[in-house]
């Protein structure tokens, strides 16, 4: 697809804005914020940890929201996603809730919406609280009950102060992180736990849709999913055959239960032949099929290229959705080399296309894209980190965007990944992500180049498009 050079406006009101979680931001602060898995983590393999960093402070939006609101109004934002930390709110994800942090809340998004700038809640990004996580995380139905709980007390506390409302943030992430590939909690390797998670993921989902519906509130609610398109090596049906079982365990398996109410019957079927289908009752599918999302947020980083599997399955290893097909590098791809990830902007486009054409054109944006890049210090010039691959990136994939809206697609805005460079999952401040740097030794915030185009993009509305930027 070629995309022609021209000024790329994009529709009135749309969302430009940028995401983070409260774990990767907040720090700890002074709420008596209980310990979630990433304190377990730190506690059994702090070794894992980039330099040795952990949540204890990581950005600091604690104490400094009020600045950093500041700071989104120069680099543009009329939105940002932000999520609401669960063992802030409840210490020991029951019990009585922390008033403190109803205080903390409610500040600041109320200045949030004093400057103009619409809060989109998160109600879990990776921050199970321990004790939750001790009664055996989301495999336990006592700990999906605590999180209904805990949403429904935010709709209660914060309904007034939030624009959208978001169940979960990749909630395909535990599944992979803490069950198959072992870079989250509980770091075990055993898919069919694997499994009963995702569905109890999926349900929980359901039930606080449930719960938000009889609150009545004036916003939406939704899920984000971390979604890659997945692409063939060839057309050969084989290849075609491996690529259609990645997209089912790995995009549709969240995709059409959160907004059809019912899972592939194909990935049902596979699940079964292996005995990997998770325990349920009726009343489960039906609560999921009754309460699917409003609107949906799409994480778009990367394509993923299957082919057909060259080697046999080992019959004694454990159960991997790869059983079904293997990896492949496209020959001449483009690259970031400090993520490890492709760079394929045209993935942006197919995705919306695939929401528009099979999951009846939800209203939806996209709510996380993003560049991260080592040793970003070294581009510093004049006490400003001058990103220009950042821009080209975000302009590349904006033109995609912009035609797949110019096609119909029903995408009301896009959120970089990040604001301010904030703490990754073990990875802590390796790879910059931010509109805006940090200090990590003295918290200093500086806008850089991006963050300035970024500020004239949402004021424009858009932007002059001369064609690919391919100097990554």
């Amino acid at each position: 697809m070629k995309i022609q050079a021209q000024f790329m406006a994009f529709p009135d009101d749309f969302w430009w804005g940028s995401a983070w979680s409260a774990e990767q931001a907040e720090g700890r602060g002074n709420t008596g914020k209980g310990r979630t898995q990433w304190d377990m983590s730190w506690d059994k393999y702090s070794h894992r940890f980039y330099q040795g960093i952990n949540t204890d402070t990581t950005t600091d939006f604690f104490h400094r929201y009020i600045d950093d609101i500041q700071l989104m109004k120069q680099t543009g934002h009329n939105s940002f996603r932000l999520s609401i930390s669960w063992a802030r709110l409840f210490p020991q994800g029951i019990g009585d809730i922390c008033q403190e942090a109803v205080t903390f809340y409610r500040a600041m998004l109320s200045e949030m919406m004093a400057n103009g700038i619409k809060p989109f809640a998160n109600l879990y990004h990776f921050d199970m609280p321990e004790a939750m996580m001790l009664m055996g995380g989301w495999e336990s139905r006592a700990v999906m009950d605590a999180y209904v709980h805990f949403c429904d007390t935010c709709f209660r506390e914060f309904g007034d102060l939030v624009y959208h409302w978001f169940t979960f943030n990749e909630p395909l992430g535990p599944v992979l992180g803490g069950y198959m590939e072992d870079f989250h909690y509980p770091n075990v390797i055993d898919f069919k736990r694997g499994v009963q998670v995702g569905f109890n993921t999926i349900l929980a989902s359901a039930l606080a849709i449930k719960a938000f519906k009889c609150h009545q509130l004036n916003s939406k609610i939704g899920i984000i999913l971390n979604l890659s398109p997945t692409y063939p090596r060839s057309e050969n049906p084989l290849d075609v055959e491996a690529a259609e079982y990645a997209d089912l365990f790995y995009n549709r398996s969240f995709l059409d239960p959160s907004i059809k109410g019912s899972f592939p019957g194909k990935l049902v079927e596979t699940l079964r032949e292996h005995n990997l289908l998770p325990l349920f009752t009726e009343q489960d599918l039906n609560d999921i099929r009754e309460n699917t999302v409003q609107i949906l947020g799409l994480n778009y980083y990367e394509p993923r290229r299957v082919k057909a599997r060259t080697s046999a399955v080992n019959p004694r290893s454990p159960f991997m959705p790869e059983w079904y097909f293997e990896s492949y590098v496209m020959p001449g791809r483009k690259f970031n080399p400090h993520r490890g990830w492709e760079i394929y902007e045209q993935g942006i486009y197919d995705l919306c296309i695939d929401i528009r054409d099979n999951y009846g054109n939800i209203e939806a944006f996209i709510s996380e894209n993003g560049m991260g890049v080592a040793n970003e210090e070294r581009f510093t010039h004049a006490g400003q980190v001058q990103d220009d691959y950042r821009i080209g990136f975000i302009q590349n994939h904006l033109a995609y965007l912009h035609q797949a809206i110019a096609d119909g697609c029903n995408i009301k805005g896009y959120h970089l990944w990040t604001f301010i460079d904030c703490w990754s999952w073990l990875n802590a401040y390796k790879n910059r992500y931010g509109l805006v740097s940090l200090n990590i030794n003295t918290q200093q915030r500086t806008i850089k180049k991006s963050g300035e185009f970024y500020q004239a993009l949402s004021q424009q509305n858009g932007f002059f498009f001369n064609g690919l930027y391919v100097d990554f």
